[in-house]
């Protein structure tokens, strides 16, 4: 019975987000005002009054998540995880929980990591798109042949649940892939909200900014192992932890392949720490017979 902790990603943000426990916990109250000092403006004004256009912002949006699922985490009374994980950003919450990163270091890690996906994002315009009830395999097919034939951008970026996989490019590249994915059998192949191509060759102005920012940063021993996005397995080396968070970038989010890694080193129960419940649904959709609960 090994118990797994979950943190969420980009996405999972909403108006008012924080809030109760900034006016109910002096020590959230605290980590709030921490974070507020580190990043040098007011994250709690914006997460408690911005709307969600304003929460949007990548800038706004990774460091106020990461913000929740910390205080969210430390709110758990004898948190004792046997392994963790985090979806894309998540994945540096995930990293204080087990003692990899101290809180300061992780924030201003998700800082600069947020700022240089935010430039990344104005260099090329390029956008994500959810494709539902197609096999990883066919989603895989459908990129590589739209590339090959356009020279487009375009690759799987998130492998969230068994018929939900999000892919990532250019504007045009997504476009056709759209119409590629849907004429193969996709439900839906349904362009998302976002500002860019995360997880793709795209990120890749952001690649360097973020790689100077972790190597000069402290990473310790982590208490346990943490199962990370781009090798979907337990990873317990410094080192290797710190390319892995490097390469996460430009590189797929294997969430399925990550929770079936957890579950066959022995996890029966996943508590995902932090706002919304995206990670709890999607833990139930690849393996329904988990115990799976939330605290945000």
């Amino acid at each position: 019975m090994k118990h797994a902790f979950v943190f969420p990603g980009q996405g999972s943000q909403f108006p008012g987000m924080g809030k109760a426990h900034y006016e109910n916990s002096a020590f959230a109250k605290k980590l709030f005002e921490q974070a507020n000092d580190i990043l040098g403006f007011r994250i709690s004004d914006v997460m408690f009054n911005g709307t969600e256009e304003d929460l949007r912002q990548t800038n706004v949006t990774q460091p106020a998540v990461f913000l929740h699922s910390i205080i969210a985490y430390r709110s758990i009374e004898n948190a004792s995880p046997d392994m963790v994980a985090g979806h894309s950003l998540g994945e540096f919450s995930a990293l204080v929980a087990n003692g990899t990163l101290s809180f300061d270091d992780a924030l201003k890690l998700v800082s600069i990591r947020a700022g240089a996906m935010q430039k990344a994002c104005t260099l090329t315009p390029s956008t994500m798109a959810a494709v539902l009830n197609l096999s990883d395999e066919k989603v895989e097919e459908v990129c590589a042949a739209v590339q090959a034939e356009t020279g487009e951008v375009v690759v799987p970026a998130n492998y969230n649940c068994p018929g939900q996989l999000v892919i990532s490019g250019s504007l045009k590249g997504i476009e056709v892939a759209c119409e590629r994915m849907k004429a193969a059998g996709a439900k839906r192949a349904l362009v998302l909200p976002v500002g860019g191509a995360f997880h793709s060759p795209l990120m890749l102005p952001a690649k360097e900014e973020l790689k100077a920012a972790i190597l000069s940063t402290d990473f310790h021993t982590p208490t346990c192992a943490v199962y990370q996005n781009v090798v979907a397995r337990a990873v317990m080396d410094k080192e290797e932890i710190k390319q892995n968070l490097i390469d996460q970038l430009t590189g797929a989010v294997r969430w399925t392949q990550t929770i079936q890694a957890m579950i066959a080193d022995g996890a029966s129960r996943f508590t995902e720490a932090g706002p919304g419940k995206v990670l709890q649904g999607l833990v139930g959709k690849i393996n329904k017979e988990m115990q799976v609960e939330g605290v945000s």
